[in-house]
């Protein structure tokens, strides 16, 4: 298989099997090829638009489209999101394929199919809840039982966990351990290798759009296949730091936010913390504690604020838009690149500015100069991989998607960096580089919120660790010999 696109080539040569009944898991860096293959077996990308075969139960397939792949059983569950958010839980199961008598949809058959289906794999989901106001977490949980709605012979699932909580991603989990005993076989792509070495049966890994190996999950761990992966040794996942913490620069007290229209049930409560110059103030909580709600509301761009103050270098401030937040230094990377952090149809120069334009004007005229510049000493220092600094970022892979957004904000020199799940969806040798990236800011004085549904990355990142439930703070705690069951349970069973 091979697949170009202007000015790269995305797949070279690329040849994978797989057995029926299996997990066949697919590892590799962002921009490595993953989601190009699945795309093209799964009609995406239609036949033509690429070299090479696809052989699909000993007989080849071409498919002009995703309609095509679905009549044959092949199912996909993308990494973004492909929901229509203003339909319900039921439309979106059965779009398309809704129960109808004399062309008119069968609104109670409909609602009882997709009850049996939810309760058929255990998913705790409204069948009536507007697919819009769920969590991204359910959202993903919704497009999981679309997938399994149409009777899948191969379930092809690209980062099927990274917007799940631990018990989100056990249930799902527990539906691969079934749907593989049923004969399903399932292709698997994660960046999560603890869950690859729970679930799957073999790993090919893919690097530069080639093959790099394919085994047998026994013949493996997790060291090797990050080695393979990066084509090189990382000897720690989280890069060594030298702290340099200073003294108090950020104070929230007693802050208190809810819903715009629903003032009498505040999703965060009474929440108090202090942040300190260079330091990593990592956020944990299920999913639903009020982390993002937090974080979106300090930044001015959630809820109304019932009561608290906020206290930036010892003088109280008042924010009340983004615009507030960025002219008193505090930054805000959003935990959804696609919707709220870049506008996707526009270059990789035209993001990485968005936030500091001010800044580059003269005469009120953008200086294209100083425009230029800028972004190309941030796509260097972030190393973004893409041709020119004019590609369009829709193009990118989620990874260098990721360090444009962070150049962005580190464009306009922020205090106070506030990264809301700064890893989802990215590889290994990447996160990498966003911890490192992290040191450096913090070296240099900024002072970083990070918020991670990853207790891994929570516990190897972190100075201090703030837990909440239920909107509050549960505890905060210095990061020295804790526990990963320590946090869950501040997490689960509140202070």
């Amino acid at each position: 298989m091979n697949k170009y696109f202007p000015g790269t080539q995305a797949l070279d040569n690329v040849n994978l099997d797989v057995y029926e009944g299996e997990i066949h898991a697919i590892c590799g860096e962002n921009g490595a090829g993953k989601s190009t293959l699945m795309k093209i077996l799964s009609g995406v990308y239609s036949h033509g638009t690429y070299e090479g075969q696809i052989y699909y139960q000993g007989n080849e397939v071409k498919f002009a489209n995703v309609k095509d792949s679905e009549q044959l059983g092949i199912r996909i569950i993308y990494q973004e999101l492909t929901l229509v958010p203003h339909m319900t839980v039921a439309d979106n199961i059965f779009l398309g394929a809704e129960p109808s008598r004399c062309g008119v949809i069968n609104q109670n058959e409909l609602f009882s199919n997709t009850e049996q289906l939810l309760k058929t794999y255990n998913l705790d989901i409204p069948y009536n809840a507007r697919v819009g106001a769920l969590g991204i977490g359910q959202q993903q949980m919704v497009e999981i039982a679309k997938a399994l709605s149409g009777n899948a012979s191969l379930l092809i699932l690209d980062e099927p966990t990274s917007a799940l909580t631990i018990e989100e991603t056990n249930v799902l989990m527990g539906i691969l351990r079934d749907l593989r005993a049923s004969g399903v076989t399932c292709i698997y792509i994660s960046h999560k290798l603890d869950e690859v070495f729970e679930i799957a049966d073999r790993i090919t890994v893919l690097r530069d759009g080639q093959v790099i190996d394919t085994s047998d999950i026994e013949g493996l761990d997790q060291n090797k296949v990050i080695s393979l992966m990066v084509g090189r040794e990382l000897t720690s996942q989280y890069p060594p730091r030298t702290k340099n913490i200073g003294d108090i620069t950020f104070e929230v007290k007693n802050w208190t936010v809810a819903k715009a229209g629903n003032v009498s049930r505040p999703v965060v409560k009474d929440v108090s913390f202090d942040l300190r110059k260079g330091e990593i103030l990592g956020v944990s909580g299920l999913m639903g504690s009020g982390r993002t709600e937090l974080v979106q509301s300090i930044f001015g761009e959630f809820g109304k604020r019932i009561s608290g103050e906020l206290v930036l270098d010892g003088a109280p401030v008042e924010i009340r838009s983004s615009q507030d937040a960025i002219s008193h230094g505090i930054a805000l990377l959003t935990e959804d690149r696609k919707n709220t952090s870049l506008v996707l149809k526009h270059s990789v120069l035209a993001n990485a500015t968005l936030a500091s334009v001010k800044d580059l004007l003269r005469w009120r005229v953008i200086d294209p100069n100083k425009e230029l510049s800028i972004t190309y000493e941030y796509k260097d220092r972030l190393q973004i991989k893409a041709p020119t600094i004019h590609t369009i970022v829709n193009d990118l892979s989620g990874g260098n998607q990721q360090k444009v957004a962070i150049a962005k904000w580190l464009l306009t020199e922020p205090k106070i960096l506030i990264m809301d799940e700064p890893t989802r969806g990215i590889d290994v040798g990447t996160k990498y580089e966003v911890y490192r990236l992290m040191n450096e800011l913090t070296s240099e004085g900024v002072s970083i919120i990070m918020v991670s549904s990853e207790l891994p990355e929570i516990l190897g990142m972190s100075d201090r660790i703030l837990v909440m439930s239920e909107g509050s703070v549960a505890g905060i705690v210095d990061n020295h010999n804790v526990s990963m069951e320590t946090i869950m349970m501040l997490a689960t069973k509140g202070a």
